[in-house]
Order: structure tokens, then C-alpha cells, then sequence
């Protein structure tokens, strides 16, 4: 079976398709049933039957009939709600980390996948980080969750990416004090060189990656180098974060739920030059859907300071809590790949890095974040929206860096 229709089939669609024949079941076992007792003659052909019933014996016997046969009808369709579902394996490297310790619990928790899905999880790390490992494994059963099937923790990575479904790429090389740009992306090169190979090899088919640690864009640009049998449209990075780190300003700023603000878009790369887009953003109101601007009613404070909060919040939080952002990067990770997997609700869209296809006048080849559309599986780039000169200029800054940094990768290949 291939992996998207899997998922597809694990969404409540067919739980709702289900219901809506048992209605039908029921509505039309009653009124059968009050056809019957108010006839003198009850034909049965629809049954291959001939049936002339003129006692009330007989009609009394044939109510029983079709109420057990009703009965065996909702067994069998109850039954089939209750199958469960084939797990489904999951990939977290860096899983020691900070990022991984947050992601792997809620991901056995169903929060990535949903409620109904047992899953299998696999953690990768360094030999140096062996024994965290093994104490985070050890967490995990401990916590018993009912979804978790089973927990490999590894620093093997061909053991790490052997038939997984999903891959969740956690793990990478930080930039260190005096490091120059050219070094940490040589040791990025080097590291999804290695596990783009062993996904390419030992990965079930139909995987699919997302990305995460920094450079983000490029790292999911040099995996897909590596993994050329992965197809592009399965590979991934994330600026889910960046996008609700965007409707959280939003949601401050005008006091309501942050549910209620929708449609922002993260224009580009994963880093300072992103362009945080309110211009199609909207608000639900109690007067019906109004456009984040209107509301706002600033839009100096929406060019200026609410662009450059986003850009840098992930300082922000480095510099309060003295570590870098793990919370809200694993729950982004798992907002990416439930809306990814299981679709996006209608009229909404989610910002994600993706293979740029020449959309909005970016050039082809590169992983820029667009605002998107998934369903079934599959994402698509929401087509046809209007950019006005200032988001212009904002989009071409930040895909000029990933042309940059894209050489710079090819150079160290």
C-alpha cells in the first residue's frame, strides 16, 4: 500500500462515510419495519423472496428476522471502525537533544499523526549522546503510551532509517563561536550526505523528510542531493515554526484566539531574511472575517516591528532562557506533518519550506517557504495571490541568500 493512501485511509473521513450508511441502515430497517405491520401482504422479492403474509404470526416472525439480520449489519460495520491501524515508523535524529526530547512524546502521543495511530519510533544520535538516548527510551516506556508500538534508539544510522515512514531531521552541526558560514555548512554537507544516503537505501517508499536543523532550507536542498530516489515533493523543511510564531503576534496584538487568526505566509528561508506576510491574513470576528490589517490598523507596526519580531524570536528566546527554542520547534514539527499527512482545513492555508516549481517568480531548485495547501498526502502552493512591491522586495532579499547559500553548499560537496 503506498504510504499516502495509508494515511488517507486514517483520517475520519471513512469513520463519517461509515456513519452515514448505518443512517441509512436505520432509517430504512423502520420504515420497512412500519411498512410491514401496516400491510395485509408483504412482498419480499427485493430478498429473492415470495412471500404472502396474512397472520400476524408470520409478520411477528419476519420483524425478527430483520432486526437480527439489522443487528448483524451494525456488528459487522462496528467492527470495521474498531480495525486498527498498521503503525507507522518514525524517524527523530537528534533525538537526545532538546528539540528531540520534547518531539519524540508527542509524537507517541498522537499529536502529530492523530488519535487512532500507533507508530514506532526510531532515535538516532551520536555516539557521544548514546546514554541520553537510552534514558529517553527508557522515558518512553515509561510513560506507557497506548500508541507507541515500539522504540529503537541507535547511533547506527542505517539501523536509525530502515523503513521509516517519516523522517523528522532534528540532528545537525550548530554554528560555534568563530565558526566561519563555509565551515558549518561543511560539516552539514558531510552529515546529510551520510543520511540522505541511508534513507535513500533503507527508507520505506513514499518517505517523507522534514527537515529542521539550521541551515534548514539548505540541509533539506543537500538531502535531496543524496536521496535522488525520494521524490522532491517529499522532502521538506520547516517554517511552520516561523508561521505560528506569526499568528501568535497577531493574536497578542489584537487580544483573541490565537485560532482565529489565520493565513499569515512565511515568504523564504528559515533565518533573519524570512518575510513574516500578513496581507491575506484574516481574523474571525463576531461580524464575520475581517482582514488582519483592517483590524490592526498599523501598518507601521506591521512592516516594521512585527517583521522583525518573527525574524528574530528565536534569539529572543536563546537570550531568556539561555538555550535555543525546543517547545514550540516540536510542536511546529508536528503541526507541519499532521497538516501535511492529514490535510489542511478548508480555506486555510500553512507556510512550509518546499521545492520551489518557479511559483511567485522564485527561482526553480531551490527549498523556499510558501504558503500551502495539502491534502491526501500531497501539498500544493497556493496559486494566484497578489504581492505588492514592498513584499516584493522582501521575497527576492531572503531567496538571494538561498541562492548564496546554495553555492556555498555545492562548494563544499
Amino acid at each position: 500500500m503506498e504510504f499516502q493512501f495509508l494515511f488517507y485511509e486514517s483520517n475520519s473521513e471513512g469513520v463519517r462515510v461509515i456513519l452515514l450508511y448505518l443512517h441509512f441502515l436505520r432509517t430504512w430497517f423502520w420504515y420497512m419495519m412500519i411498512a410491514l405491520l401496516k400491510s395485509n401482504v408483504v412482498n419480499m422479492e427485493m430478498f429473492g423472496l415470495d412471500i404472502m403474509d396474512k397472520t400476524v404470526l408470520q409478520k411477528i416472525v419476519l420483524v425478527l428476522v430483520c432486526t437480527f439480520l439489522f443487528w448483524k449489519i451494525i456488528r459487522y460495520m462496528s467492527d470495521l471502525l474498531k480495525v486498527e491501524k498498521e503503525p507507522v515508523t518514525v524517524l527523530v535524529t537528534g533525538a537526545a537533544g532538546q528539540i528531540g526530547y520534547a518531539l519524540v512524546p508527542m509524537i507517541a502521543r498522537g499529536m502529530m499523526l492523530g488519535p487512532n495511530q500507533p507508530v514506532i519510533l526510531h532515535m538516532l544520535d551520536i555516539e557521544p549522546a548514546l546514554e541520553a538516548l537510552k534514558g529517553v527510551k527508557m522515558e518512553l516506556i515509561d510513560a506507557a503510551f497506548p500508541l507507541l508500538r515500539g522504540v529503537v534508539a541507535t547511533t547506527d544510522v542505517v539501523e536509525a532509517c530502515k523503513d521509516v515512514n517519516i523522517a523528522v531531521m532534528v540532528g545537525g552541526f550548530p554554528r560555534k563561536e568563530g565558526m566561519e558560514r563555509k565551515d558549518v555548512m561543511s560539516k552539514n554537507v558531510s552529515i546529510y550526505k551520510t543520511q540522505a544516503s541511508a534513507l535513500e537505501e533503507h527508507a520505506a517508499a513514499y518517505c517523507k523528510v522534514l527537515v529542521i536543523a539550521n541551515p534548514a532550507n539548505t540541509n533539506a536542498l543537500i538531502l535531496k542531493e543524496f536521496a535522488p530516489s525520494i521524490p522532491e515533493k517529499n522532502i521538506t523543511c520547516l517554517t511552520r515554526l516561523d508561521h505560528n510564531r506569526a499568528l501568535g503576534q497577531i493574536s497578542e496584538k489584537l487580544n483573541v484566539d490565537v485560532s482565529d487568526v489565520k493565513n499569515v505566509i512565511i515568504w523564504g528561508n528559515h533565518s533573519s531574511t524570512q518575510y513574516p506576510d500578513v496581507n491575506h491574513a484574516t481574523v474571525a470576528t463576531s461580524n464575520g472575517k475581517k482582514h488582519v490589517r483592517e483590524l490592526v490598523a498599523d501598518d507601521n507596526w506591521l512592516n516594521s516591528e512585527f517583521i522583525t519580531t518573527v525574524q528574530q524570536r528565536g534569539g529572543a528566546i536563546i537570550k531568556a532562557r539561555k538555550l535555543s527554542s525546543a517547545l514550540s520547534a516540536a510542536s511546529a514539527a508536528c503541526d507541519h506533518i499532521h497538516d501535511w499527512v492529514l490535510g489542511t482545513p478548508k480555506g486555510t492555508w500553512v507556510s512550509m519550506g518546499v521545492y520551489s516549481d518557479g511559483s511567485y517568480g522564485i527561482q526553480p531548485g531551490l527549498i523556499y517557504s510558501f504558503p500551502v495547501t495539502c491534502d491526501k498526502g500531497e501539498w500544493n502552493i497556493v496559486q494566484g495571490l497578489k504581492i505588492d512591491e514592498f513584499s516584493r522586495e522582501k521575497m527576492d532579499k531572503t531567496a538571494q541568500e538561498l541562492i548564496e547559500e546554495k553555492a556555498l553548499a555545492n562548494s563544499c560537496l
